[in-house]
């Protein structure tokens, strides 16, 4: 069985997407696209020797009798619509973050999903399919570091263009870290609080970096979350989650180590893609196949709205400087299957 995809948003991680559909995965086939620039979208197409259909309207690809799934990789502020007009037509559907701009219309996507009674959205947090944050998570439910009681972790980034923004440090960068500490923790948040240490000079004079996040989780775990989004010599991802017992860190990607020059050296990531590379290539094969199989197992839409509920929470904090509550709402029962 064949899986017929369509693609909505043909930009650098929606291309990306098809390509490793058709070069790389098993069982998927792109047969549609859609973008709003559709000179970028034929281009997609033309040079990954697609047989497949340029649509001007993402609805209409949706309605398409030869799609079978979705992937939303388009603008933020299209995804809800799109991920809400899949579900009303009872297709599968993967939609890279964030599910929806606001907490509200997450919530507006599980409610669908619920009444549809379906298990069909996935969203594009990959981290939980990082064979690193994999081995953490086994040591942690083994009990091997007996039970958590504190997690540090940083997010690095070495430059970041002129038109980010504060916020964005929590709803385009760290938004990946409070999407895999609860699956992590198998825990909620509790309460959020941003601090800023001194600031770097390679920031642009309209951005706060680096921040500290400090999160409480429901369980009583204390997170503290490093962004710097100008570090200069890498993409760097850290992770060290303290127990009763013991202390269990991320990996470190594969690296080969050089002595040479009188030093010891090993080469440092600059791009976030190459970092993911494989977890992105393992969170679209578990799609392709939880379609084939009929049940999704990977993050949900309420995940998604756990994100955004809890980014919303620290973007309030960044301007109040407070400690600021995580309030969500009860979680439906459908997603406890």
């Amino acid at each position: 069985m064949t899986i017929r995809i369509g693609v909505i948003g043909t930009g650098a991680i929606g291309a990306d997407h098809a390509r490793r559909i058709t070069q790389t995965l098993s069982g998927g086939r792109v047969v549609a696209v859609n973008d709003v620039n559709r000179a970028q979208a034929e281009a997609v197409v033309a040079r990954l020797g697609l047989d497949a259909k340029v649509y001007d309207n993402g609805h209409e690809l949706i309605q398409a009798d030869d799609v079978d799934a979705v992937l939303v990789t388009s603008w933020g502020p299209t995804h809800e619509e799109f991920v809400l007009s899949a579900i009303a037509a009872g297709k599968y559907v993967f939609c890279e973050k964030p599910l929806a701009t606001t907490a509200r219309g997450c919530l507006n996507i599980v409610e669908a999903e619920v009444a549809a009674g379906k298990r069909l959205v996935q969203v594009g947090f990959m981290r939980p399919y990082d064979k690193g944050y994999q081995l953490l998570k086994q040591a942690i439910d083994a009990g091997r570091i007996g039970e958590p009681l504190m997690v540090h972790c940083a997010h690095r980034n070495p430059t970041v263009p002129d038109s980010y923004v504060t916020s964005m440090a929590i709803v385009d960068t760290a938004i990946h870290e409070l999407d895999v500490l609860r699956w992590l923790l198998d825990d909620d948040y509790k309460t959020v609080q941003v601090v800023y240490p001194k600031r770097t000079r390679h920031r642009f004079e309209h951005l706060a970096d680096p921040q500290i996040v400090l999160i409480e989780t429901r369980k009583g775990v204390r997170i503290d979350l490093e962004i710097f989004v100008n570090c200069q010599y890498g993409y760097d991802i850290q992770c060290s989650v303290v127990g009763e017992t013991g202390v269990a860190n991320l990996p470190e990607p594969q690296s080969l180590l050089l002595r040479t020059e009188a030093k010891l050296a090993t080469n440092i990531l600059t791009d976030w893609k190459q970092r993911f590379i494989d977890a992105y290539d393992i969170e679209l094969q578990d799609f392709i196949k939880g379609i084939e199989q009929q049940q999704l197992s990977g993050p949900t839409a309420w995940d998604g709205y756990a994100a955004a509920v809890a980014a919303d929470a620290c973007v309030l904090a960044q301007e109040s400087g407070q400690i600021e509550p995580v309030v969500m709402a009860e979680r439906p029962t459908f997603y406890n299957k």
